[in-house]
């Protein structure tokens, strides 16, 4: 076993080597005076079953092209199999085509992961769970809620509501309520565009209770935010958000300040600089991936990874 990183998230793919008990494969990356990108393997990959960590984060088409190239030269090096390890899978969000001639860039990624050389997917908390359905390899889709209910657990909050900031986060939502034995809430949202969103009705007893806003990525934290905000007009105490990946622009760090969010807890999975004025909590999903890939590796169910407190995340 070989586990390779691109320079999307590093810190994790060595946290995911500790966790494992292996060093980090050695490979040169670096960019051409014109932008284009040089990758070269450094040591012996021939018949080895080797992982490639790489986040498709911002900036999102350098990363993913980065991972190509990554793959095509581990291909070409003759190993067994190559595993793509997408802690986050960009473009997610275009699954579908919701307006006349638009990309379906989901199913896009999904096709040129396959011809870079992917022959397995590992990846976490997918904004559509369909797109799974987008490959014709394995998939194998983790789940970063173990990780948040251990943290959660340690706060003992009481009188708590679980809160989905929009109808298709619901199924989340139910299972996080279900684990950690609280009531359930949903926010009614209109998005007016891309960066905002009008957060209109809750549906469900909020009122003097703590509430806990789940959802599985932010970028411009408008959901989250005016989730937020609903909720407190409602009589929320503390509020909490607990979101899988934070991939904050400057327009969600400064949303985040001024909001009635306590404490946004996130993961590891995307690479974030130091964020000075905002109450965030980062855990680290590099076991639940590390023991994904031993388990891979040695031919191994990843369904127990699924289940925790006796109920399951999917």
């Amino acid at each position: 076993m070989k586990v390779f990183s691109g320079t999307a998230n590093e810190p994790l793919a060595r946290a995911i080597c500790r966790y494992i008990g292996i060093e980090l494969g050695q490979c040169q990356i670096k960019p051409f005076p014109d932008g284009e990108t040089f990758v070269k393997i450094n040591e012996n990959v021939r018949g080895a079953d080797v992982f490639v960590v790489q986040p498709t984060c911002p900036p999102t088409n350098h990363n993913l092209m980065e991972l190509f190239i990554m793959m095509d030269a581990l291909r070409r090096a003759s190993a067994d199999r190559i595993t793509a390890v997408l802690p986050y899978y960009g473009y997610a969000r275009q699954d579908r085509k919701d307006q006349p001639r638009v990309p379906i860039t989901a199913k896009l990624v999904a096709n040129l992961l396959v011809a870079a050389g992917a022959n397995r997917i590992l990846t976490m908390d997918l904004h559509a769970q369909q797109i799974m359905g987008f490959f014709d390899i394995p998939v194998d889709h983790l789940y970063a809620a173990p990780v948040m209910y251990e943290y959660l657990r340690t706060k003992d909050l009481k009188d708590l509501v679980v809160v989905s900031p929009d109808v298709g986060g619901l199924k989340m939502a139910y299972a996080y309520s279900q684990t950690l034995d609280a009531s359930l809430a949903i926010v009614a949202k209109r998005r007016r565009s891309a960066t905002d969103v009008e957060s209109m009705a809750v549906i469900g007893e909020v009122r003097g209770k703590n509430a806990l806003i789940v959802d599985d990525l932010t970028e411009t934290a408008g959901t989250l935010v005016q989730a937020a905000k609903l909720l407190k007009q409602k009589g929320a105490k503390q509020i909490l958000a607990c979101v899988s990946h934070a991939i904050l622009n400057e327009v969600g760090i400064e949303r985040l300040r001024n909001s009635p969010i306590d404490e946004l807890i996130t993961t590891d999975t995307v690479l974030r600089p130091a964020i000075r004025g905002v109450n965030i909590t980062t855990l680290s999903v590099a076991g639940l991936l590390g023991e994904a890939i031993k388990r891979i590796h040695g031919n191994l169910s990843v369904n127990s990874l699924f289940e925790f407190k006796g109920a399951r995340t999917s």
